[in-house]
This record gives C-alpha cells, structure tokens and sequence, in this order.
C-alpha cells in the first residue's frame, strides 16, 4: 500500500517514529486543526501490518475531528497508534520515548489514552511533555475518562429511548452490550442501575465474569450478541461491527454504544435507516471522554466536564431532529451538524499554530 494514497488528501500531517532502543514504533496522524489542537487517545495494539494501523489511525484521527466539533470543543482531531502487544512490550523506556515524540510535534497533537494505554501510562508521558491530558489527580489531571465516557453514552441512550419509543425511561428495556471493558462495564453498571435488562459479551472471559458477577446480567457469545433480540444493541468494543453481514442479523430498534468507528463503511447508516434501527452516531454518543479530558486544558473541574457531558443528550437530540427534518440517515445529521459548526467557528488560518490563538496572540497553553 502506498503511503500517500493511503493518507489521501485530507489529512494535515502524519508523522511516523521509530525508536530502535526502546522498540517503539508508533504513528501520530492529525486530521485537522481547523478548531484548535488536534486531541486524540493514544492506541496500543498488536497489528498484524504498518498498513493495517495506519489504516486505523487515520479512521480514528477523522473521527475524532468531527467528535470534538460535535462537542462545541474548541479543539482538531488526531489519533496516535503505538504498534505492539501492551501486554508484552509495555516498559517505561518505550512510554517515555513515545512522551519525547509527542513533545516533538510542539502541541499540535495533544494525547491521552486508549485502547491498550492507561492512566498510569499518561502520567509517565506527562514526564516527557506537557502536550498530554488523562493524568492522574495528583498530576492535576481527571484521571482514567472511561467512567465518564459511559456516563455520556447513558446520557445519549436516554435520547434514544425517546426518539425511538417517546419514553425516557430505560426500566425493563433489553440492552446487549457488546464489550464490557473499561468503558463497557460502565455502560453496563448504569443500565442495571437504571433497571434495563442486559446481556453481555466480550473475548475476555474475566471481564464478563465480573459483570456478570457484580451486576448480574446474562451472557451471549460474543460472535453473536448482535443478534440478539434485544431493544438496544451497544457496541463497546473495537469498530466495525455494522457492516454488510451483521445488519442483515440485527434484531434491535436501536444501536448506541461506546465503540468508535461502529459503521465498517458510512453508506451502512443509510442501511441501518431503511431497516428503521435508530443510529446514535458513535462520535456523538462516545465523546464524554473527549470532553473530560479536554477539560484539564485550562484545569480541571469534574464538576464543570461532567455538566458538559449532559450536554450529549441535547446534540443526540438535535442530529436527531436534523435527520427528521431533511430526511437523512443520523449518520449524515450528525456529519452535516459537525461539518457546520467547522464552517462556522474555524480558524481564519489553515493550521493551528502552538502557543498562539486565534488572531495571533499569545494563549495560556
């Protein structure tokens, strides 16, 4: 696969980094700072190719563009990928070294964590440069943005229950929840406690032992919970799990989960809408992490990021309306929803510059 084909056109910056000492290989990509600093998690994962991740990476780092202007964050979008088993290669040499890359980009991507990174981890990357948020309290941080990721997917299935069946309340509606990690097993604990009935699935047979030891819920392989008769199916794994041979197979009114990326191609939105499943747009539904951590920019106030979060409610609605209205997918709503906002509120310059606001002046980061 050739490299710039591959980036295509609308990318700002992709920068790869090789560290022989420590074994890192990783790769940063920056969609766009139209709104600000490109902020993005950093994943830590075990790629069968450089291909395979880069592909990855620049999924993520477009979404993450149109989840932070979403948000109303005044922030761009970018994504890091390290390339590795977490389980195996994980030292403090190789975290630090990846902090001294991040440092090198000058603030034009800020990092966090991600799939197969920790708390723990973004404080050792806090170690090398200021350009990273998700840090633990004592660093001034808000610490692991799992939980508060799961409170902002509640939040937005709280909209969907009204949309869908013009009831706020989720007692007594069968929720499967595809993934019950970090975040999943939040989702999760809101639901019981919201009195919804859940079924669970995840490859890590510990994590499904712990939900279902703490809350309860049924369990379903994880090949084919989608598939199960359910009210609500809520993917909150990795991506990719509406594609061509999974719709056919669903039986929900509604998919609203954690994961990003749940849509394997955009035109399965409009698929999703021809069968009358209701789509919370993933990078709509899952941005309280974002938000979260974006909060520690200026200094953190869980009290502040948390009221930002409720927020998601409002936007899921608003895309909900928009798609109402113009009759679109959700999927393209929210698209069009973000797309404006870029229009409206992007800086006057292409590319962010570090240390500078919008006309030139010195910021406070």
């Amino acid at each position: 696969m050739g490299v710039f084909p591959a980036i295509g056109d609308e990318f700002e910056e992709v920068v790869f980094f090789h560290d022989p000492q420590s074994g890192l290989k990783a790769i940063v990509a920056i969609h766009s700072t139209m709104l600000g600093p490109a902020l993005g998690g950093t994943r830590f994962y075990p790629y069968r190719s450089e291909g395979e991740a880069l592909t990855d990476v620049l999924r993520l780092a477009r979404g993450m563009t149109f989840k932070a202007a979403a948000a109303g964050l005044d922030l761009g979008g970018g994504k890091a990928v390290i390339l590795g088993d977490p389980r195996r290669d994980r030292t403090e040499e190789l975290i630090r070294a990846y902090g001294r890359f991040i440092d090198t980009l000058g603030g034009r991507y800020i990092t966090a964590e991600d799939v197969g990174t920790t708390g723990e981890d973004m404080d050792l990357v806090r170690r090398e440069t200021r350009y990273v948020t998700g840090v633990s309290p004592a660093m001034g941080g808000g610490g692991d943005p799992s939980p508060v990721t799961a409170y902002g997917v509640y939040q937005g299935l709280i909209a969907c229950a009204e949309e869908a069946w013009k009831d706020s309340s989720l007692q007594g509606r069968r929720i499967a929840v595809q993934g019950v990690g970090k975040v999943g097993y939040h989702v999760v604990k809101h639901l019981v406690e919201a009195g919804a009935s859940v079924v669970v699935s995840d490859v890590d047979v510990d994590s499904v032992a712990r939900a279902v030891r703490e809350f309860g819920v049924d369990t379903a392989d994880p090949d084919k919970i989608h598939a199960e008769e359910c009210d609500v199916f809520a993917p909150c794994a990795l991506g990719g799990i509406i594609r061509d041979d999974t719709i056919p197979s669903l039986k929900c009114r509604v998919v609203a989960g954690s994961a990003n990326n749940q849509l394997e191609r955009p035109e399965h939105g409009e698929a999703l809408q021809e069968l009358g499943i209701l789509y919370a747009p993933d990078y709509v539904i899952n941005a309280g992490g974002l938000i979260n951590v974006a909060d520690e920019i200026r200094g953190y106030d869980r009290e502040r990021a948390l009221a930002r979060v409720r927020e998601i409610y409002r936007t899921l609605r608003a895309v909900f309306k928009v798609a109402g209205e113009e009759g679109i997918s959700t999927a393209s709503a929210a698209d069009r929803f973000a797309e404006e906002r870029m229009r409206k509120v992007s800086r006057l310059r292409l590319y962010w510059v570090p240390g500078r606001s919008q006309y030139g002046t010195r910021s406070s980061f």
